[in-house]
Order: structure tokens, then sequence, then C-alpha cells
């Protein structure tokens, strides 16, 4: 029923989304001060999220894992366990709204109740949380270095010590856009120095990146959530690795092999490095001067737009004409169509979709798990 009420409702999701923030800010306007100003993607987080759960309806374990980093993510916004019942109030009346003959008692107490599920666990995570760190770190830009094509490498050294591990991932709020938490990949393993580095592409009318780019420099504070993401390295694995980086993708791929250097780890690598041109290739001669240095690692780069001596065309088909990668653990980043077609190449090639590693797509912490499908979708299709 629950899933058939989300149906129903599917068609005016954008019309859904937008009366509840109304009628939210409206009855409880003290709750305004949590949100962004622009509240686009914000309206699409609330929808994936909704969807997210309803999909894991029959799931306890995948719903009680994905509320749980729903709980942690969200103190960073300031949200509290008071604030959860004006948040399921407004989302019920706004599902009444819009599925029409289709809300009946019946169906109401089954959403009263999942919601009330959900808010228990999300809450109770944010408690769990708080006792183990804090909500965000304060983080100061020592070093703003413009590598052209859009892109910036940002150096910040937090106030406190940041955990994460290489491979992981962490929101970061700005003082050109309060409340606007985009997520970017450190692009090494944890210094001894705790600063990290993030390769940041302005994105074109983003809220972030743009000012990141273009506009930040020394000195200035910006704000971390806490590290996210498992696409980390199995310490107990000795798989030879493949990895698949495209544009800032990079980052996380990066930060992996530099993990490995540094633990003296010599599990075969091989890395595939993409962009659109030759001249965007960034960071390709770091891993090139790597792969000399280290006889376990492999680098190739391809581009799909320009013809030039080497390898020519997108890195899933370039992936594909390598291998077999079927005894092989797979990190895969980049733009989500060469994140989804290169996932596709690997299981045709006979690699489990457990041994596939991305991080989620645009939102982690509302979009996690969702590439399974897709590729299985693809495979079944072609």
């Amino acid at each position: 029923m629950l899933r058939a009420s989300v149906a129903a409702v599917s068609p005016l999701a954008g019309e859904l989304t937008v009366y509840f923030y109304a009628i939210l800010f409206a009855r409880y306007p003290a709750v305004r001060e949590l949100f962004p100003v622009d509240l686009d993607v914000q309206r699409d987080r609330l929808l994936r999220g909704l969807l997210r759960i309803v999909d894991l309806v029959d799931d306890p374990e995948n719903l009680v894992r994905f509320c749980t980093h729903l709980g942690r993510d969200h103190r960073k916004f300031g949200a509290l366990t008071g604030h959860y019942p004006a948040v399921g109030e407004c989302l019920l009346a706004s599902l009444e709204r819009y599925a029409g003959p289709a809300w009946t008692p019946e169906l109401a107490e089954i959403w009263t109740r999942a919601y009330g599920l959900v808010a228990q666990v999300m809450s109770q995570a944010a408690e769990d949380d708080a006792l183990l760190g804090p909500a965000v770190w304060y983080a100061e830009i020592t070093r703003h270095v413009h590598r052209g094509h859009g892109i910036a490498e940002i150096t910040v050294r937090p106030e406190t010590p940041y955990p994460y591990l290489a491979g992981q991932y962490a929101s970061m709020e700005t003082p050109w856009a309060p409340r606007a938490w985009r997520y970017y990949s450190p692009a090494h393993a944890p210094r001894p120095d705790g600063t990290l580095t993030f390769h940041v592409r302005a994105v074109p009318g983003g809220q972030v990146s743009p000012a990141l780019v273009e506009r930040a420099t020394a000195g200035e504070m910006v704000r971390l959530g806490p590290a996210q993401g498992q696409m980390t390295l199995d310490p107990d694995s000795s798989r030879p690795l493949v990895c698949v980086a495209g544009g800032t993708g990079l980052a996380p791929i990066r930060a992996l092999v530099e993990h490995m250097v540094r633990t003296g780890s010599e599990r075969d690598t091989n890395v595939f490095v993409g962009a659109r041109t030759a001249t965007q290739l960034y960071g390709l001669d770091d891993m090139l001067r790597m792969s000399q240095r280290h006889h376990w690692l492999s680098v190739r780069a391809a581009v799909s737009d320009e013809r030039i001596a080497g390898l020519e065309g997108n890195l899933p088909h370039v992936l594909g004409q390598f291998g077999p990668w079927y005894r092989h653990e797979a990190y895969l980043s980049g733009p989500v169509d060469m994140v989804t077609q290169a996932a596709d190449t690997l299981l045709r090639q006979g690699v489990p979709q457990q041994r596939i590693h991305h991080d989620p797509f645009d939102v982690p912490a509302l979009e996690a798990a969702l590439l399974p499908k897709l590729t299985a979708a693809n495979l079944v299709a072609h």
C-alpha cells in the first residue's frame, strides 16, 4: 500500500514537494532557518529519500541502515528530535492532498506508523553519533590552486582532527551559500598534518562549486560534515584492483592508490583515467609518476572526443578492451553515465555486483545502492 500510494502521487511529485515545504514553513516558521535559501535541490532530495525508504520497506536491515545514515548526516543541518513530528505532520498532509481518493484511514495509519519508525531510527542514530564526535568541523582554506578547465585544488585545515578513510567523501558548506551542502572527496589518504585537499570542478549555475573555484581564497572558513562512503579498501583482501576515474572522480581513486603506497600494499592495480579531450586529463601526470615508482600500478588514459596517440573512446569502452576483470575488486568514480556503463562492462566480464564499489550519485546519503538496480535493468534491456 505504501508503494501504491507513492505511485499514485508520482505524476505530481514536483507539486507535492513544493506544497510540503510551503505548509511546513507556514506552520513551523522556525524550521525555515535549517534549509538553504534556494530549495530546488532540497526538494529533489526529499523525493529521493521518500522513494528510497518506500523501496526498502520490506528490507528492514537495509532500511534501518539507510535511516541511520540519514539521522547522522542530518546533525549538520541542526535537525533536532522535536523537528520530526512537524515534518511528519506536513508530509502526511501533502500525501493526503495529492493521493486523492487513494488516501484512506487505513493508508493514513500505515504511513503514520512507517514515518514513526523512520523518525525513531534517525533520531536515535543522531543521539548516538553525538556521543562520538561533533556534528561539523570548522576548517580554514590554506591553499587554493587553479588547474584550468574550471577545476581548483582546495586545501583546508580543520580546527580539530577530522576522521576519515581513503576513498571516503565529505560534505562541505561555504560562506557563499549557507546551508547548501555539497559532497567532495579528499584526493589523498589521511595526512599527518590533518589537512585535506579537494578537487572541485565549477558546475555551471551551481550554488557552491563556482564560488569555491573562482572566489575562495586562503584564510576563509568552510564547514565539513562527517566523512561518509563505503568506497574504501578491505585490509583483509588481496584481490587485484581495477579502478576507473572520470574527471574529478580521480580524487578518491588517487586516495586509494596513495593509501596502498603508504601501507606497503602491492596489490596489482589497474587505473583507467578518462576525459573528453587530452587537455582535460586532469591529474594524469601525477598518476603516471606514481606508476613509474611502483611496479604493481598500471595507469592508462583515454579520451572520447578527439583522436590522439594511445587509447581512444569513452572509459567503459576502453575498459572492455582489457581484462578479464572477474578476479578483481572494482572502484568507479566520475559522472553517473560513466559509472553506470563501466559497471555494466564489469558485470558482463563476470565481476560480482558486491565487488563493484562506487560513491552514490549526486546526494550520497539519499541515493546509496541505486546503481545495482540500474545496472541490472540495463543488462536485461541489452
